[in-house]
């Protein structure tokens, strides 16, 4: 009988699941680019984020028609990435009321390299991001040092970080970001250096930030220029900590 009882005992617990089972998190990365330059790292970039989620047991959906932005669709998401998105990403007055909805529904955001240059005609959007994509050097190995080791995104870095990318310099800086990285612009080529950004920031500049922005967590980084860095495990871990980070938010309103 104890035999008979264990068998049913464990098929039992073989057949039934948790009465709440815990819901994946929900990402969209989205990848639009207006008219301009169009980074060639999209792919790679898209292809990394999802493995990424794949890892981490979250749901990627991909997307680069601006049509997603609707509040209704948004409010299935836990986190916007914005992926190497340029220029003017949205279509329609609504499709930007919707994204500022969800931000301040409690949204999380996740910005990577030239998101930064998305929306340039709309200064929410900088606010938003932290900043605002003005120029960079040429692309070269230069010293990126870590401002706050006390972050999911810079924890397994090491304190000087030799990168070989595009130093990307921001006008329009939110006062309030959380400096994660800064460039030492000591070891950047530049010919145009004290025209911009000269000695905003003495010896280095801002690469990657977060901050609580309207009830959202937002996450940017200027990295990651080169298709290869979506191969690369330092960046990788610096941006699966980004998007974790901005993730582990306070439930919406």
């Amino acid at each position: 009988m104890k035999i008979k009882f264990l068998l049913l005992t464990l098929v039992f617990g073989l057949t039934t699941v948790p009465a709440n089972p815990i819901a994946k998190k929900r990402i969209l990365v989205y990848t639009k680019n207006g008219k301009g330059y169009v980074h060639e790292n999209i792919p790679a970039s898209v292809k990394a984020l999802q493995k990424i989620g794949e890892t981490n047991h979250w749901s990627i959906d991909v997307s680069d028609n601006p049509a997603v932005m609707t509040t209704e669709n948004l409010a299935k998401y836990d986190c916007l990435i914005f992926s190497n998105t340029n220029n003017q990403i949205f279509d329609t007055e609504e499709q930007r009321q919707a994204f500022v909805s969800y931000i301040r529904q409690g949204g999380s955001f996740v910005g990577i390299h030239i998101a930064s240059g998305s929306e340039r005609e709309w200064p929410w959007f900088h606010a938003m991001i932290g900043g605002k994509f003005k120029r960079h050097p040429a692309f070269q190995a230069f010293d990126i040092k870590v401002v706050n080791k006390n972050h999911p995104s810079t924890e397994t870095l090491p304190e000087i970080w030799k990168k070989e990318d595009e130093c990307y310099y921001s006008s329009e800086l939110n006062p309030n970001i959380q400096v994660l990285l800064a460039a030492d612009l000591r070891t950047v080529t530049d010919s145009q250096k004290d025209v911009y950004p000269g000695r905003i920031f003495g010896d280095y500049f801002p690469l990657a930030w977060c901050q609580e922005f309207e009830g959202a967590r937002v996450f940017y980084t200027a990295l990651g220029h080169d298709s290869k860095d979506y191969e690369d495990v330092l960046y990788l871990q610096h941006l699966t900590g980004g998007i974790k980070w901005a993730l582990h938010k306070k439930a919406k309103k």
